[in-house]
């Protein structure tokens, strides 16, 4: 496009410069012929051009299309809830590839939300069936004068009232501690005081069913920077699933000690039931529950661990569980900062 547009006066300047009189017959002929030369290499080059331009278009359009319309499938497969599809590998390229690998983590997420939705839907009916059917029971026997309002069928529906309100507050809880909407009120708390307080409170619960719960707490521990209404929280929910899944004549030992420079170490360890290696690392996952009819059996929900997990990162530690497997007991490990780092919260692992 140039060489035809600058080119014809450049070469009509070099032909008067070479002796050729201005307007003569030869020098127009040459510059015609130059002109007409100029205009068919344009138009072979813009032809082979677009023909080029054709087949690469043609042959890039076959080689993603494949790929997107298997894309296009599977995104439709999961919005008619398909959480099982899965795109394979396409070698269209590093690009598509990347995008087909992002679509099956989403895919897989997905199908665990889902399983959890499920999982949760199915343990909410049942911890919400069993009190009121009792409350409907009694209100039926009420009305129809087989029973009477005494002090025992106050306290029994009171009773029934107070496990919906606990479960109402424990989903609550969940909820805000997993969104960081937990305001602590944080203050220098003696490690040993704590633990005490948490024994204390459990003591005639381990007692009515024969479990033995020691304290063992190491002199050294010092203090921690802690919500002191929150952590105990934690630590009841631990003493009670401790409490929970070990039989009578078993042992809790709730311990104590420093760990590095500041960190302080809190265990709960118990002689039950233990955990096999395939749930343990589902405990903490709200709902969960490896063997369902033998919790339901030991009246638990599957939200305190999950409580106890998101209030102990937010107080910037760490809460772990341990156990040689089933029979043979369990330990949960919270691990707290020093006071100053107290305010960084951990990574969060990715799900």
């Amino acid at each position: 496009m140039v060489a035809s547009l600058a080119g014809p006066a450049i070469f009509h300047e070099h032909l008067i410069m070479a002796g050729h009189p201005e307007n003569s017959p030869e020098l127009l002929h040459v510059e015609q012929a130059y002109r007409d030369t100029n205009l068919i290499t344009l138009g072979v080059a813009l032809g082979t051009a677009l023909v080029c331009a054709l087949v690469v278009s043609a042959w890039c359009s076959r080689r993603i299309r494949g790929p997107l319309e298997r894309l296009t499938e599977a995104a439709q497969g999961m919005a008619h809830g398909r959480y099982d599809t899965r795109v394979p590998a396409m070698g269209a390229g590093a690009e598509v590839e990347a995008l087909a690998s992002s679509f099956n983590t989403m895919a897989a997420r997905l199908r665990s939300t889902e399983d959890t939705r499920r999982r949760m839907l199915s343990d909410l009916a049942h911890e919400m069936r069993t009190p009121i059917a009792v409350l409907t029971v009694y209100c039926e026997a009420l009305q129809d004068g087989v029973t009477h309002w005494d002090e025992t069928t106050s306290e029994l529906m009171s009773e029934q009232l107070a496990r919906l309100t606990r479960l109402v507050d424990d989903i609550n809880d969940v909820s805000r501690a997993e969104e960081g909407r937990i305001d602590l009120d944080r203050t220098e708390q003696p490690v040993g005081e704590l633990l005490r307080s948490a024994v204390e409170a459990h003591r005639e619960g381990y007692a009515a069913k024969g479990v033995a719960l020691e304290l063992d707490v190491d002199e050294s521990a010092g203090t921690v920077d802690v919500d002191r209404q929150r952590m105990g929280q934690v630590l009841g929910n631990l003493l009670t699933n401790a409490l929970r899944h070990t039989p009578l004549g078993g042992k809790v030992i709730l311990r104590a000690a420093r760990q590095g420079p500041g960190q302080i170490a809190i265990h709960v360890a118990d002689t039950g039931d233990g955990v096999s290696a395939e749930h343990l690392s589902h405990v903490f996952e709200r709902f969960y529950r490896g063997d369902t009819a033998r919790d339901r059996d030991h009246g638990g929900s599957g939200i305190g661990l999950t409580i106890s997990k998101a209030l102990v990162e937010a107080h910037g530690g760490t809460l772990t569980a341990a156990s040689p497997g089933p029979g043979h007991g369990a330990v949960f490990t919270i691990q707290l900062p020093p006071p100053q780092l107290a305010d960084l919260p951990p990574a969060r692992e990715a799900h």
